[in-house]
């Protein structure tokens, strides 16, 4: 997906230095991160990363120990009215209003904003088979999923901040769920912020990805400059390779005799070339995924 804007958009979303501890342990360690308006962002992250933690402060849910994050131009702290009414979020876990009914809850959710599109509730209603007259406390979570990503819908926002969005979804409504997130962000008029651990499901919808880990974003950028960048080197040296045997910029090294597979970011001709003659060898190019980049940075993370 890509942004039609001609010019870099202004960030709908900046957040500076941010950290959180929960005790001893730091969660958030100085995140730096800038979302341009009219992108859609995905977040991966190991369960555990912080991704939910990361989310809930940029909304002002949790406070952080240290930093700042601006939503729509305004510091969280002080968000106005109209800022508020302008952003959507669908948590992680859904809960509250159980003696409702799903048709009451959305007339209850849509007297507090000026902006509510009646006709895309009803047809999200019809598409993703949610009954208006049962219960939420009745409904499966799968449903009360459906449900929680319709209300964050509803008002249009032009920032719609998502946790783990279409985990309890089956393979059908995860589909028309990223149907739906496409539409909002349709010819970049809206950003999209959401954290999954299902990478097929960024790869179809973002055109930006950042991967927490250690408490800090550890990549970040448009998704296809990304898997440009990253890739596997396949060496196959003349004689067995030195265990000390390192590359600059490697996020993984394998070594196995005269054979070493290293992931690397940027990997210049002038790199490859070196390594062919310092080391006789021959030196296989491969592309990766988005779920073998992810995995690869976890691995390294390991070491």
């Amino acid at each position: 997906m890509t942004n039609t804007a001609d010019a870099p958009a202004s960030p709908a979303l900046t957040i500076d230095g941010l950290c959180k501890r929960y005790g001893t342990k730091a969660v958030l360690n100085g995140i730096d991160l800038a979302v341009p308006g009219g992108s859609v962002l995905g977040l991966l992250g190991k369960n555990g990363a912080g991704k939910t933690t990361l989310l809930k402060c940029v909304l002002g849910l949790v406070r952080p120990d240290a930093g700042s994050v601006r939503l729509l131009g305004e510091d969280v702290r002080e968000l106005s009215d109209g800022a508020k009414g302008r952003i959507g979020y669908v948590p992680q876990e859904i809960s509250g209003y159980s003696w409702m009914r799903a048709g009451e809850l959305l007339q209850y959710t849509a007297a507090f904003y000026p902006r509510w599109n009646a006709s895309l509730v009803q047809q999200l209603l019809t598409d993703w088979d949610v009954d208006p007259h049962d219960r939420v406390g009745r409904m499966s979570i799968g449903t009360r999923q459906k449900l929680a990503i319709i209300l964050a819908l509803a008002h249009e926002p032009d920032l719609l901040i998502l946790d783990e969005p279409a985990a309890s979804l089956d393979p059908a409504a995860r589909r028309e769920f990223l149907k739906a997130v496409l539409d909002v962000a349709a010819e970049g008029r809206r950003t999209v912020v959401f954290s999954t651990h299902i990478t097929s499901d960024l790869e179809r919808v973002a055109d930006r990805v950042a991967i927490l880990r250690g408490g800090v974003i550890a990549y970040e950028g448009e998704l296809d400059a990304l898997k440009d960048s990253v890739k596997r080197l396949h060496v196959i040296a003349a004689a067995p390779l030195a265990r000390e045997f390192n590359v600059p910029g490697a996020v993984r090294l394998r070594i196995e005799g005269n054979e070493a597979m290293i992931s690397i970011r940027d990997a210049s001709p002038e790199l490859i070339d070196q390594l062919r003659r310092q080391h006789d060898a021959s030196v296989r190019v491969e592309d990766l995924n988005l779920e073998e980049i992810f995995l690869e940075v976890q691995h390294a993370e390991a070491r």
